[in-house]
């Protein structure tokens, strides 16, 4: 029997219909059997500040913890703002690494996709998601690399992920559950 390795997906942009959820989406669709890919929300976040955790934790940390605490793998699908990440995804990652010593993210292996409307493909922000993995710990699969731009043109009226695109996060969402399979201490 195969392992079906959880992946919790932190999507960077807090837009229902974003272009980043709906890539998140068809990465959730075209994923294999072995991967069970699920959005783990955080426009509901309140934003870190360690006088609130000596109190008492906000419940949306603790589920949010939690749920990134109970996956095996994270994939980060995020936009570009300002040649950085958004905030509100900087915040999660924050939130999720504290209290200090007792971070949700260790040691996950993880991947990072940047969707942006521009032709570089929010390279800035995917990069700056790379540097907070280093330090917490995060194995981070190096190739494919992910910058998706145009991304008003990747989907159809009905939201069908168009056949140039396709192939691209095929390959890439097959290659991250190689990753995770290699990566995660079972």
């Amino acid at each position: 029997m195969t392992q079906v390795y959880s992946v919790a997906v932190v999507v960077g942009s807090l837009r229902k219909e974003s272009y980043n959820r709906k890539v998140a989406r068809a990465l959730s669709e075209l994923a294999p059997s072995s991967l069970a890919l699920k959005i783990v929300e955080i426009g509901d976040l309140p934003m870190y500040n360690e006088d609130v955790e000596a109190e008492a934790a906000p419940q949306a940390w603790t589920r949010f913890r939690d749920d990134i605490r109970h996956s095996d793998a994270v994939l980060f699908v995020t936009p570009e703002y300002n040649r950085s990440i958004p905030g509100c995804l900087k915040n999660a990652i924050d939130v999720g690494s504290r209290p200090y010593g007792q971070s949700a993210w260790a040691g996950k292996p993880t991947a990072v996709v940047s969707v942006s409307p521009g032709a570089i493909g929010g390279f800035g922000a995917n990069h700056a998601v790379r540097q907070a993995l280093v330090f917490l710990d995060m194995p981070c699969m190096q190739m494919p690399e992910a910058y998706i731009g145009g991304a008003a043109n990747l989907f159809d009226e009905s939201g069908k992920l168009n056949d140039k695109t396709r192939p691209f996060l095929q390959a890439f969402i097959d290659k991250f559950a190689s990753w995770v399979k290699l990566n995660r201490a079972v």
